[in-house]
Formats: structure tokens, C-alpha cells, sequence
């Protein structure tokens, strides 16, 4: 204590008193020299000295981070000195090494952890982990004792039908016979187990049972209903005979010279109780309009003058997926996914006969040669091309290359060709009657194509891509991809809306999935117009042959619209 008071009379050299040249000249301050006399500092705490004899530990405090020597393992693991905080709790005052509490290690596989725990979550027991360690021991599962011991302790991975383990387990018998001298009944080490031909058996007809349709296939009774009054006109024509008194030549082959796009809604033909699936014109004249609809039913209606609903035709349990006109238009196919395609005369509704191979046709198409009227062919869910002929009711061709259901068939090059296409993304073109196709276009970037129409001049295709674009296809020699024609701007992801082209080629029309109708400049592929024509999936246009702005969609709301 003698030496800090001689240090606090010790004055500092920075002093301003002391400092300067002639300091030693300055009064002395008395005052100040008096307060530095009377002022000696007083300690309470008595000298202690530290004993190494008491407590020979070097203590090492707890915060700190890294340690200059090798301490001892008493002095490394010895306990916190020092007065306890009086505030704490007993939990905070208990030794952690994690954020939880102290975690001591066992031995205890994950597995067995995992399944301890997942059992406790689902059945409400476990087995208890303190057995053998603590004295008062009791069951040896923890929670719902009763369930464990009814269940006899099953975890959450142990099959409750599984053999009880006391019991010897029941192997199979085996048909032995190692007699080698016995040629005909020696089975050596390839003999079967007993029973096992008729355990075979029993699954294979099972499996059989399983394979077989939920519904009878046989077709349905087909009916037809004639709605107008007038069958025939008083020179004794049917409805199939072309009107001449509406101010238009509709056996004319010219096109019109000039088309322009519909303004508004001339009429709707109301009938069906589902969705449209396909409208098609009668051939030549387009004075007709026939429609195929989810309901299963067809129907023909007037497109002139009454616009009335001629006749319908009830044949298929499930729905029509298309229709085909022969070139007459007295015939037409109808195609469904009862398995079963149909020829009906369409003037007096009667099924001529009925096709089918158990699959379900996706399209139909007649040969539109004249002298090969008799035969059509079909694309069928199994992936193959069917030609059936009319007159035997006989498959005669299969066309089976493609790698997935066959969506459309189109005639190009003079009838000497198809064109299909399909779900596995590719197009394939046909020689006609042989069955390898003659040219396959694919490639990683196309999309399926479920509507295609030829164009009016016979020199396109045009493909309606899931790609939500419009494609265009040469449809000529070499059926070369046209890639400055590519019509954009409407969705049709998921839907098969079909498409068509003006008659003298200046506009492209094609529905979409929002129930709109769009309108593209053949030209430029610029989209000129759009409207809303349906409710739902508008699934089919037309562009009327001989007309120059009358246009016909159908759609999923069960309406057929014609537009003028």
C-alpha cells in the first residue's frame, strides 16, 4: 500500500504545472500540495496471499478460447468456481452441452431408434429405454401397455400376419423322385412343389377373368328418326338432292373469287345433349351438314332454308369419335368408343353393316377413288392402319408402323397416298395397299397433330400441333416442312381442334380450346380476327365450299353455329 501512495505523490510529466522552461519560476500551490498529503487511498479486502498448499489448481477461466499451456485433467475438467446466479432456475442451472439439455452418448443403432419412435406415433407404445438402468423397474414398455402386450410388442416394419416365430416353419413338399433308372418319372432337381400346377392354374384364370371387358360388346339395336314432315319434294326427290332455288350454283367446282371473314351469328343448330365431336358437309354440294356428338348419336341438318334437323341416327352406346361421307354422300361411317364402326345409308337411316377388331377407332376415312368406294380405312387405338372392305365386312390391310394411336388419315397425291398421323409425334405417308410407309417425318421438336385437312388447291397440309401453332406440310413429292407458314396466337394444348382453309386459299380458320374462333391471313400469317363462338372447346370449323363468308363451328356446349 506504501508504494501506491508514493506513486499517487508522483507527479505525471504531462502536468501543465511542471511543463515549460520556466516552471521552476511559478508560485507554489499550497493547496493543491495539501490535498495530495490528506488523500491516501483505504482497501478493506485484507492481503491474502494465494496458498498452493490449500488449492494447488491453476483455475482457467471458462470463457476463454484457447489456452497457452498443457493443463492437467483436474484442472481442465474441474468444476465452476465462483458464487451461483440466485435468479436461475434448477433447468438453467443444469450442465448442457446442447440447446436442449445434456446428451450423453449410447449405443443405440438408428434403425432401432427409428422404429422405437415411429412405433410410439402409430400404436402408442415403445419399449422402455431406462430398462436395467434404474432400480425400480416395472414393464418393459412405456405408453399403451395393453396394446403392446396384446400385439406382443409389434413395431411399425413387422408384418402382423407374419407366422408366429415358435412355430417351425411350414416348407413346401417337393415331388421327388431321383431314381435315374426310372427314364419316364425322373425329375432330379427340377422337380416341381406340390400343388403347384393347380396354384398355377387358378392364377391364370384369374388373370384371364381380369383381361376380360366390364360390358357385353355386342352392338347395340340401331334406331333412326326422321324429324321433318317433307321427306321428298312433289317431283319425289329426298332431302339428299341439292336445292336450286337459293341464289348460289352449288354444284359449281370454282371456288368463290373472293372470301371475307363472318361478321356475326346466322343461326344455331341446337339437338345434341353433349359435346360436338365433328361436323363434315355432304360431298360435292355442302347443302347438308352431319354431326357426330358425345351422346353417341349422329344427326343431318338442313343448312338452307329451314335449317332444320333432318334426321337421327341412334347406333353407338359410347361416343362417335368422327364420321366419314363416301363421295355420294347416300353412305357414311361413324366411328366410337364402343369398339365399333358403322355404315349407314343416310337417306333411310339403316345400318348396311358393322366393323370392329375389340379396338377403339380414333378415325375414319373412305377411299375416295371412285372405284375403290367399297374400301376404308381406319386408325385404330393399337397403333395399326385398318382397310376393311365393304362388301365382305373383312380386315384386307394392315398398316402397323406407327408407335402410338393413329389420330388422322388424309388422301393426297391423286388418292395414291395417305398421310397419318399419330401420338407417337411423327407423320407417316403411305403408298396406298402398302403396308410400309414411304416417307416418316419426326423430329425431338414436333408435338402431336390430332386435326389435319388438306387445302383446297391439294398442295398443303394443314396440322394442328400441340404446340399451340399451326403447321404447314408440303403435300406434294417430298412433304417438306413449310416454315415461313406457321399460324400462332391461339391454345389448343390438350384439345383436337380441328381447322380449315378458305375456298380460294386466302384465310386459315381454326377453333380453340377457350371456345374461340380464329382467323389468319394465309399470306402474311397474321391473325385478322378472333370471336367468341362457344361456351366450351369449340372442337370443328368448316368454311362453306361455295360460299364466301359462311362459316360452321361446333363445339363441347352440344351447339353447331353457322356465321355469315
Amino acid at each position: 500500500m506504501a508504494s501506491v501512495a508514493a506513486l499517487r505523490e508522483y507527479g505525471s510529466s504531462d502536468d501543465d504545472s511542471g511543463s515549460g522552461e520556466d516552471s521552476h519560476l511559478n508560485p507554489i500551490n499550497t493547496t493543491e500540495l495539501i490535498n495530495q498529503k490528506l488523500i491516501v487511498p483505504v482497501s478493506a479486502a485484507p492481503d491474502v496471499l494465494p496458498n498452493e498448499e490449500l488449492d494447488p489448481l491453476r483455475h482457467i477461466d471458462p470463457s476463454s478460447k484457447e489456452l497457452l499451456y498443457n493443463p492437467k485433467a483436474e484442472e481442465l475438467f474441474a468444476p465452476t468456481l465462483g458464487p451461483d446466479c440466485p435468479f436461475k432456475t434448477g433447468q438453467q442451472r443444469a450442465h448442457r452441452n446442447t440447446v436442449a439439455g445434456f446428451v450423453e452418448p449410447a449405443h443405440l443403432s438408428e434403425f432401432q431408434f427409428e422404429a422405437q419412435r415411429k412405433t410410439f406415433t402409430s400404436f402408442g407404445y415403445a419399449l422402455d429405454p431406462t430398462v436395467g438402468l434404474s432400480q425400480n423397474e416395472g414393464s418393459s414398455y412405456v405408453g399403451d401397455i395393453e396394446s403392446a402386450e396384446s400385439s406382443s410388442g409389434r413395431t411399425v416394419f413387422e408384418n402382423p400376419n407374419r407366422p408366429d416365430p415358435s412355430r417351425a416353419a411350414v416348407k413346401r413338399k417337393i415331388e421327388k423322385n431321383d431314381d435315374s433308372a426310372d427314364l419316364e418319372g425322373y425329375k432330379g432337381p427340377w422337380a416341381p412343389y406340390e400343388n403347384e400346377n393347380r396354384k398355377l392354374d387358378a392364377y391364370l384364370a384369374k388373370m384371364k377373368k381380369r383381361g376380360k371387358p366390364r360390358y357385353e360388346e355386342k352392338a347395340i339395336e340401331e334406331k333412326t328418326s326422321l324429324h321433318i314432315d317433307d321427306p321428298v319434294d312433289y317431283q319425289g326427290r329426298n332431302f339428299l338432292h341439292a336445292p336450286h332455288d337459293i341464289g348460289i350454283n352449288l354444284r359449281s367446282d370454282a371456288p368463290p373469287n373472293k372470301c371475307f371473314i363472318p361478321k356475326k351469328q346466322i343461326h344455331a343448330w341446337a339437338g345434341h345433349n353433349k359435346g360436338v365431336a365433328q361436323i363434315r358437309w355432304f360431298p360435292k354440294t355442302a347443302h347438308l351438314l352431319l354431326s357426330c356428338s358425345m351422346d353417341g348419336r349422329v344427326k343431318i341438318w338442313e343448312v338452307y332454308k329451314d335449317r332444320r334437323c333432318v334426321r337421327t341416327y341412334f347406333g353407338h352406346r359410347q361416343a362417335v369419335r368422327d364420321i366419314s361421307f363416301n363421295n355420294s354422300g347416300e353412305k357414311f361411317l361413324s366411328a366410337a368408343y364402343d369398339r365399333y364402326i358403322k355404315l349407314w345409308d343416310t337417306e333411310t337411316g339403316q345400318v348396311i353393316s358393322r366393323f370392329t377388331n375389340k379396338k377403339v377407332p380414333y378415325c375414319v376415312k373412305f377411299n375416295p377413288d371412285e372405284d375403290k368406294q367399297h374400301l376404308f380405312v381406319a386408325g385404330m387405338a393399337d397403333k395399326k392402319i385398318v382397310c376393311w372392305d365393304t362388301r365382305t365386312g373383312e380386315a384386307v390391310q394392315e398398316y402397323d408402323r406407327h408407335l402410338g394411336a393413329v389420330n388422322t388419315i388424309t388422301f393426297v397425291d391423286e388418292n395414291r397416298r395417305f398421310v397419318s398421323t399419330s401420338d407417337d409425334k411423327s407423320l407417316r405417308v403411305w403408298e396406298w395397299d402398302i403396308p410400309v410407309d414411304m416417307k416418316y417425318i419426326a423430329d425431338p421438336t414436333m408435338h402431336s397433330m390430332p386435326a389435319v385437312t388438306l387445302a383446297p388447291n391439294l398442295k398443303w397440309l394443314g396440322c394442328q400441333s400441340m404446340d399451340n401453332k399451326i403447321v404447314i406440310y408440303s403435300a406434294l413429292n417430298r412433304f417438306k416442312l413449310n416454315r415461313k407458314k406457321t399460324f400462332k396466337g391461339h391454345m389448343v394444348a390438350g384439345y383436337a381442334c380441328g381447322l380449315d382453309f378458305s375456298p380460294e386459299m386466302s384465310y386459315v380458320i381454326s377453333g380453340d380450346a377457350d371456345g374461340k374462333v380464329f382467323v389468319w391471313d394465309w399470306k402474311t400469317t397474321r391473325v385478322l380476327a378472333r370471336w367468341k363462338a362457344h361456351q366450351a372447346v369449340c372442337s370443328s370449323v368448316l368454311w362453306h365450299p361455295h360460299e364466301t363468308s359462311k362459316i360452321a363451328s361446333a363445339g363441347w356446349d352440344g351447339l353447331i353455329k353457322f356465321w355469315d
